[in-house]
């Protein structure tokens, strides 16, 4: 697995992993399952690690992160960047990083 994604909250910070085949070779439209974390540390409440789908959309400007086991709305994320909400408890007003696998110097 490889971070693609982190976002930072007031308090927390959430990451997203990818699987390393699909690393450089993600297509627009193509879904995969990857794993989310929500570092709650700095509360004392540990860091869970799920599974979600993550989606590239078609025209490669946003990554849609689905948290399908908790039942949320799926998190739309510009592939370059922007604040984002994954939950109303913890996650809200995040503010994202570039989607990785767009950095033709990611990994160099």
């Amino acid at each position: 697995m490889i971070r693609m994604i982190t976002c930072d909250g007031e308090g927390v910070r959430m990451e997203v992993y990818l699987p390393l085949s699909v690393d450089r070779h993600m297509r627009g439209g193509q879904s995969v399952i990857g794993y989310y974390t929500l570092d709650l540390t700095d509360v004392n409440k540990g860091k869970p690690l799920e599974p979600v789908r993550v989606t590239l959309s078609t025209d490669q400007k946003t990554v849609t992160v689905d948290q399908y086991l908790r039942g949320l709305p799926p998190t739309r994320i510009p592939v370059t960047g922007g604040t984002v909400d994954f939950d109303q408890r913890f996650a809200k007003h995040a503010k994202c990083r570039p989607f990785q696998s767009q950095d033709p110097n990611f990994g160099n």
